[in-house]
């Protein structure tokens, strides 16, 4: 059918004579944006390849389940085209690596956030030792990862390295969630968790990292503080059923008047594992062990006594 036979058409009105078929008839200069609805215009920047010890933000690459606790701190970086910048080694230790990473987007640097990275070693560089002891009463997903496990071999020791990242992971949650003083855990990929930096300002104004409780010789009336926190906190823990196991001075950083507990992989359940009672024991003996030694007269057995009263 030709235009004038369209035109001509009852359903259909005349057309204009200018009319014309070509497409880009009224289409505007190739720049010109004038009559485009503003809710459709952004800001395009373009990046330029990463250097190295950098990679785009895995805050969006991870699922929901694998990011941290809502609400999230203000501090958290959520924007998809942050980038992650290496730093530098924080710790090393048998068991896994920490590493500090600065997370920042160009277009808002006044909110760039620096975080701990700890990364669970290769299985032919780690060793997790009484990991049989901790992991009693523990139960995997999959019965063929939990056989591969059992007999050591390599895709089991793969699998054993991703447990135990996914266990300290599930307990800075849990903890959280609690009201703990522990790390706020912000994301988990793979054996790597990203979580708060603790921090403290020295003599220089600059920030630097919260020092072990180890390595501190706080006053008298300091100690009776960091010693009635951490008896909270571990009441805080057996009243929901868990121990930490590993619980030390070592462990546990002293961020100014606040004490933050760290290492939580080898979490266990206080009633389904047989160990339980025996890890809380240990705990309380290394703790007060330490805090004696500073001049604070206190008592494991007592600490374990009052604890028991919280735990059923």
């Amino acid at each position: 059918m030709s235009l004038d036979d369209l035109s001509q058409h009852p359903q259909h009105p005349a057309f204009p004579d200018a009319f014309s078929t070509d497409a880009y008839r009224s289409a505007p200069p190739r720049h010109d944006l004038s009559d485009v609805d503003d809710r459709f215009v952004f800001d395009f920047r373009y990046y330029d390849d990463l250097e190295d010890g950098q990679r785009w933000s895995t805050w969006r690459s991870v699922e929901p389940l694998c990011r941290g606790p809502e609400p999230l701190p203000d501090w958290v970086m959520t924007s998809q085209g942050a980038i992650d910048t290496e730093l530098g080694v924080l710790k090393t230790g048998k068991e896994a690596d920490v590493h500090l990473i600065e997370r920042a987007d160009l277009l808002d640097p006044d909110a760039a956030v620096v975080m701990a990275a700890k990364r669970y070693r290769s299985p032919e560089h780690r060793t997790f030792h009484r990991s049989a002891s901790y992991t009693e009463g523990r139960s995997m997903k999959r019965s063929r990862d939990e056989r591969a496990v059992k007999r050591k071999s390599t895709f089991g020791r793969k699998v054993a390295a991703g447990e135990w990242a996914v266990s300290e992971w599930g307990a800075l949650v849990r903890l959280w969630q609690l009201g703990l003083p522990v790390p706020y855990p912000v994301q988990i990929d793979g054996t790597e968790i990203l979580m708060e930096w603790i921090t403290v300002v020295n003599e220089d104004g600059a920030t630097e990292t919260a020092p072990r409780l180890a390595q501190t010789r706080p006053s008298p009336e300091l100690l009776a503080v960091y010693f009635e926190q951490l008896t909270d906190a571990l009441a805080t823990m057996v009243q929901n059923g868990v121990v930490h196991g590993d619980l030390s001075a070592y462990n546990i950083l002293a961020a100014g008047e606040r004490l933050v507990i760290i290492d939580l992989p080898q979490i266990v359940d206080l009633v389904g594992n047989l160990n339980g009672m025996t890890f809380l024991q240990r705990d309380c003996a290394n703790i007060c062990g330490w805090f004696r030694s500073r001049g604070l007269e206190v008592d494991e057995h007592a600490l374990f006594a009052e604890l028991m009263t919280h735990a059923f």
